[in-house]
């Protein structure tokens, strides 16, 4: 895999799918890409730069791990475009990956594209999903004969009685089948400091980035699963009301990992904003 240095010397390391105009895409976790692997084909259309965050995948581990923080992060955004030579860049952010795109952007609008937020997570903007948004969410899944057990794991989650984040595994996919199990294998996080780090104190600052949102130029795609509790639809249309030019898609039949659940249709969709 290449690598790249970011701003403090740690050597950061992205791979590279398909071909043409490039779009870096921002992982979730915080960990590294190998789970978005080439997003459902749309490689086939552009190409995908997926960077593994520092102290994931291939990327080294920073001798100071209070850089594992999102604000710091967007110093390696940075650092990722000018060792492209990118004058602008397409963005692309999955959930958690989402909050570093908007400070990406609220910083750096001028640098910015295209912004794809898919299944984004909201904390960057300080939009709240409640634990009763996540359970109407659930009950549209009643029917799955691993409902009522996923059901109870996921209330006491939300109640602060209950720690089986594994139990509520299914919810996250649109359908809970071998590929979905597979996948859900191969997209956990592996350095519980990266994740740890990432949303500490002094992360986020929602009224900062509300306000670069609001002033940034540039077409804005959001796209929520329907069935997703993690970003629910409800969240993400909140979220695409602080853009001046936003579009919102709710993919229906998705959970949390929408090109894993109807590639085409994901594809469809982005391929299409992309354009």
């Amino acid at each position: 895999m290449p690598t790249f240095s970011a701003s403090d010397g740690t050597r950061l390391a992205y791979r590279t799918e398909g071909a043409g105009d490039p779009v870096v895409c921002l992982p979730g976790g915080p960990m590294d890409s190998r789970y978005l692997g080439d997003l459902g084909g749309l490689s086939a259309h552009r190409r995908l730069i997926l960077p593994d965050p520092r102290g994931t995948g291939l990327s080294a581990i920073p001798a100071d791990t209070s850089s594992y923080r999102c604000d710091r992060l967007v110093d390696d955004v940075e650092a990722l475009r000018e060792h492209l030579g990118l004058t602008r860049m397409d963005l692309l952010g999955h959930s958690g990956g989402a909050n570093l795109a908007v400070r990406y952007a609220a910083r750096h609008p001028d640098r910015i594209g295209r912004l794809l937020l898919i299944t984004p997570g909201t904390a960057a903007v300080g939009i709240t999903i409640t634990g009763e948004m996540r359970r109407e969410g659930a009950r549209l899944r009643g029917d799955e004969p691993w409902f009522p057990s996923a059901f109870a794991a996921l209330q006491a989650i939300t109640e602060g009685t209950g720690s089986d984040w594994e139990a509520i595994a299914p919810f996250f996919w649109g359908r809970w089948d071998a590929a979905a199990r597979k996948h859900h294998a191969a997209s956990r996080p592996d350095n519980a400091d990266a994740v740890a780090g990432f949303g500490a104190d002094g992360a986020y600052d929602p009224p900062a980035t509300r306000a670069g949102l609001a002033a940034l130029r540039v077409p804005v795609l959001l796209l929520a699963g329907e069935f997703d509790l993690n970003s629910p639809p409800e969240s993400t249309a909140e979220f695409a009301d602080l853009f001046p030019d936003a579009s919102l898609v709710v993919q229906s039949g998705a959970g949390h990992y929408p090109w894993v659940d109807d590639p085409d249709r994901f594809v469809e969709a982005t391929a299409s904003f992309l354009c």
